[in-house]
């Protein structure tokens, strides 16, 4: 069975974006090198270093599934039905959009609340791990006590306001050692165990 792993580029302050979703410097190592690596779709390529694409491709090779709210889902247009990761997505949301839809699409919507999500998204991944979007989705499954590790992709900068990682919902909560130390281009890739409750 596999991990329930939150993941997100972070500035020091815990940003994953600013108010309007703008990233800022936050994915500049995204081109920060010169090994190519292709989205699933073939239609978006990053440049990374050798460091942070072996982090990056180790995380993807992992990935069975993901689970990601509606601000996400509507904001890149459900990824046309296919994300950059090439794996099945759960989108958690109170109401499915009416009349979305692209064929040969791997979206699915769930409105029973983050255990049916996180339930349908382990079913779709089997044996491999999966993934949850920052923010509303990550603080959900943290307080639900489904998540297994917390992964950030922390980026010296402050973006002062903005979209933060975990919302206050979350509440006080200490995390194990890290598991992961990956200095990569202008961040570090880390990977903390969420410690039994």
């Amino acid at each position: 069975m596999g991990k329930v792993i939150s993941s997100a580029s972070t500035s020091l302050d815990g940003f994953v974006a600013g108010p309007d979703d703008e990233v800022g410097p936050l994915f500049d190592w995204y081109e920060a090198g010169d090994r190519p690596w292709t989205s699933a779709g073939g239609d978006m390529t990053f440049h990374l270093t050798q460091a942070d694409h072996d982090y990056w491709s180790g995380w993807v090779a992992r990935l069975g599934a993901l689970v990601v709210g509606r601000h996400l889902f509507d904001i890149t247009d459900g990824w046309k039905g296919t994300h950059p990761l090439g794996v099945p997505v759960v989108v958690l949301t109170h109401s499915p959009p009416e009349g979305w839809g692209y064929p040969g699409g791997t979206v699915e919507f769930v409105t029973g609340g983050i255990h049916d999500a996180v339930a349908r998204a382990k079913q779709v991944a089997g044996d491999a791990d999966v993934g949850v979007a920052a923010g509303e989705i990550a603080s959900q499954c943290l307080v639900a006590g489904l998540l297994d590790e917390v992964s950030v992709d922390l980026v010296p900068c402050f973006l002062g306001v903005g979209r933060p990682y975990f919302t206050a919902v979350a509440g006080q909560v200490v995390l194990g050692d890290p598991t992961t130390v990956v200095e990569g281009e202008r961040l570090t890739h880390l990977v903390y165990p969420v410690q039994p409750g």
